[in-house]
């Protein structure tokens, strides 16, 4: 036999080989643990969402999950890290509007939006509130609205992250509005809210988990909700379309993703894996609870869902000028 055939076989046999082990890690998939990387602080509202769904997969495939929150570079060290990890099924990324929009706002996020990771699953819809102290004169957006366009720059955002969906959902309403508030950095929502309590802020659009307790008690004003109907717990409060900023409607949502190239089969054994678990009704009491209900959605779905919110949320940071960093 000649080298050139001997080589072309032995080619052919190791390519054979590869494709049945690849096919036997599909077919025995998942057989170890569950890697689940959150890339903001532990005890955070994405950390609690991605441990209420994932571990019930867990228990459903009867597989131990590992949930590290890898915080830091306004999310870009943990998503950067699944992005590149191995497609093999067994590392998930649980995060939100960031994974979409800062290969925008930075320079070298470490990953391509639309081509570093694929959507598996839709964990929630993040619903948020409009508020204001409630010394503000104020009572509603429009009102809010008209008071910010005699006071250009005057009034100021506390801002929980650039580029977080609370930041996107506010350049959205700023842009429509056609307002300019003063932008004021915080890390995360709380502290945020802490100097909106204490007059210290003056406008900020929060999470509906997060607010609904200090407007019950009289802390925050609510000015108007992001979502398509009014919500349960605040019956007398507007939606966006409700308040006359339609244009500025937009829902948030966190994802859960793995590395582009992971195979067909687990992806979707995936999928199927997240959308029974959002059916589970102990997962919907705990999701309810918190007003951040999950959906069940195929893999075109998610696709779909995906490029939809990357051109939006992309061309709301173009036209909000904010520089790449």
């Amino acid at each position: 036999m000649s080298r050139m055939k001997f080589g072309l076989r032995l080619a052919l046999a190791i390519g054979a080989a590869m494709v049945a082990g690849s096919v036997r890690a599909q077919d025995t998939y998942p057989n170890r643990a569950i890697h689940i990387v959150v890339p903001y602080p532990a005890g955070g509202i994405v950390d609690i969402v991605a441990r209420t769904i994932t571990e019930q997969v867990g228990r459903d495939w009867k597989q131990p999950v590992v949930v590290e929150a890898r915080p830091g570079g306004n999310s870009n060290i943990g998503t950067a890290a699944v992005a590149r990890s191995d497609p093999d099924g067994y590392t998930w990324l649980v995060t939100g509007p960031a994974a979409l929009v800062n290969p925008t706002l930075y320079k070298d996020a470490g990953w391509d939006a639309m081509k570093g990771l694929t959507c598996v699953g839709l964990a929630i819809w993040n619903q948020s509130v409009a508020v204001v102290n409630p010394a503000m004169p104020a009572k509603t957006l429009k009102e809010f609205v008209d008071l910010a366009r005699s006071k250009p720059g005057e009034l100021n955002f506390g801002n929980p992250g650039t580029g977080s969906s609370i930041d996107l959902t506010a350049q959205k309403l700023f842009q429509v509005a056609d307002i300019k508030l003063t932008n004021v950095g915080y890390k995360g929502q709380p502290p945020a809210l802490i100097d909106l309590m204490t007059n210290l802020m003056h406008f900020e659009i929060v999470s509906l988990a997060l607010a609904v307790p200090h407007i019950k008690d009289g802390k925050i004003k609510p000015l108007a909700v992001f979502t398509e109907k009014r919500v349960a717990d605040l019956p007398d409060v507007p939606t966006i379309a409700e308040a006359g900023y339609p244009g500025a409607s937009y829902v948030s949502w966190y994802g859960i993703y793995v590395p582009s190239g992971t195979p067909a089969a687990i992806a979707e054994k995936i999928n199927d894996g997240i959308n029974k678990a959002l059916l589970n009704p102990d997962v919907q009491r705990q999701l309810s609870i918190a007003d951040i209900p999950g959906k069940p959605m195929s893999l075109t779905e998610l696709a779909a869902l995906m490029k939809t919110d990357h051109d939006k949320l992309t061309a709301v940071v173009k036209a909000s000028g904010i520089a790449p960093q």
